[in-house]
C-alpha cells in the first residue's frame, strides 16, 4: 500500500496513546496516565500498528517492550508532539498580538518626540513581535497601508485619504510656526503674525512631500493678503532648517519640528492667526493583524494619558 496512505491514517490520538504505553511499558499505567479505559488504549495502539503496517510493541502476559521500529517512533513522536505544542503556543500568542510582525510607517519630525519611546514600550510588552519601521512621505504611507504593505501609519492626511476610506485616529493638531536664526530681527518677538512674513524669503517643505503643511501655509498667507516669496521648497524638513541656519530665509514648519532645531542657532515662534496641520494614525481593517491592534491600543492609551508629547513645544 502507498506510504502516503499510512501517513494519512496516523492521528495525534494514536501517537499520544503509543507514547504513553512506550514510556510506561504498561497498558494499565498508560491508561491511568491518559485517564481513559485500558481497552481503548490497547485498541488505539493496535490500530496504529495496523495503519503503519509494523509491530511497535512486543507484548506478553508479563511485560511490554519496544521493537526497533517502536523505539524510532517513540523518539520521533516526542519531537513531533513538542513541535505541535510549540505551534499551538505560537498560534495563541499570535492571536493575542504577542507574536508576529508589525510594519509601521511614519513621517519623521512630527513623530520624533514619541516614536522611539512608544516602540520601546511596545517591544517590552510584546518581545516576540518583530517591529519594522519605514519612514516615508505622507502619501506613500497612505498608499502602503491601503495595499497591506504597512500595518499602521503615523502620518498627515492627504488629498486622497477620504477616497481610500481607511480608519484614522487624530493624534494631534500641530501649530505652524516660523523657524528663524536667533539673530534675526523678528526673533525677539514672542509670536509672529503671518503678515510679518510678507517681505521675507520663505522656505517650506515641497508640496509633493508635504501637501498638508504646504497648502495650509499658502492658505494662511492668502488670508493675510500676501503671496509668499518661496525661496526653497526642499523635500526634507531637516533641509528646511539647514537653509534657515544658512540665512537663506525663514522656515515655516509645524511645532513638531522644533526638536530638530535643538542645539542649533535657531528659534521657533508661533504664527497667528493659528494655523494647524493634523497628525493621524491610519490603518486598514482588511489587513488588521493582532500586533497592529495591540500597537493601536497602546497609542490610544498614551494619547489618553498625554504621554505622546512633552508639554512644551515652542522655545
Amino acid at each position: 500500500m502507498p506510504r502516503a496512505y499510512y501517513t494519512r491514517r496516523v492521528e495525534i490520538r494514536h501517537l499520544r496513546c503509543f507514547q504513553a504505553v512506550a514510556e510506561e511499558l504498561s497498558f494499565s499505567k498508560a491508561a491511568q496516565r491518559l485517564r481513559i479505559a485500558q481497552p481503548a488504549v490497547s485498541r488505539t495502539v493496535k490500530e496504529l500498528e495496523g495503519n503503519l503496517g509494523v509491530t511497535l510493541l512486543n507484548r506478553d502476559k508479563r511485560s511490554v517492550s519496544l521493537t526497533a521500529a517502536g523505539g524510532v517512533l517513540l523518539q520521533e513522536t516526542g519531537l513531533l508532539l513538542l513541535r505541535l505544542e510549540e505551534a499551538v503556543r505560537r498560534v495563541r500568542r499570535t492571536a493575542a498580538g504577542e507574536e508576529g510582525e508589525l510594519r509601521l510607517g511614519y513621517i519623521g519630525p512630527p513623530t520624533q518626540a514619541f516614536l522611539g519611546r512608544i516602540v520601546k514600550e511596545f517591544r517590552r510588552h510584546h518581545p516576540r513581535v518583530t517591529v519594522v519601521l519605514e519612514e516615508r512621505t505622507p502619501e506613500r504611507v497612505w498608499e502602503m497601508v491601503a495595499r497591506g504593505r504597512l500595518a499602521v501609519g503615523l502620518t498627515r492626511p492627504v488629498l486622497a485619504h477620504r477616497a481610500l476610506g481607511l480608519p484614522t485616529l487624530l493624534l494631534r493638531r500641530e501649530r505652524l510656526c516660523a523657524a528663524l536664526p536667533e539673530n534675526h530681527p523678528l526673533a525677539s518677538r514672542g509670536e509672529l503674525r503671518w503678515r510679518d512674513l510678507a517681505e521675507e524669503p520663505l522656505i517650506v517643505l515641497s508640496r509633493r512631500e508635504g501637501v498638508s503643511l504646504h497648502d495650509t501655509m499658502l492658505a494662511a498667507c492668502r488670508r493675510a493678503r500676501f503671496t509668499p516669496r518661496l525661496a526653497h521648497t526642499p523635500s526634507l524638513i531637516s533641509t528646511v532648517l539647514n537653509y534657515v541656519e544658512a540665512g537663506a530665509g525663514l522656515g515655516v514648519v509645524s511645532d513638531g519640528t522644533c526638536a530638530l532645531g535643538t542645539g542649533t542657532p535657531l528659534v521657533f515662534r508661533p504664527l497667528v492667526p493659528t494655523a494647524t496641520v493634523d497628525l493621524v494614525m491610519v490603518w486598514s481593517e482588511e489587513n488588521d493583524a493582532p500586533p497592529a491592534a495591540a500597537f493601536r491600543a497602546l497609542v490610544r492609551e498614551w494619547l489618553e494619558q498625554k504621554r505622546l508629547w512633552p508639554s512644551a513645544r515652542l522655545a
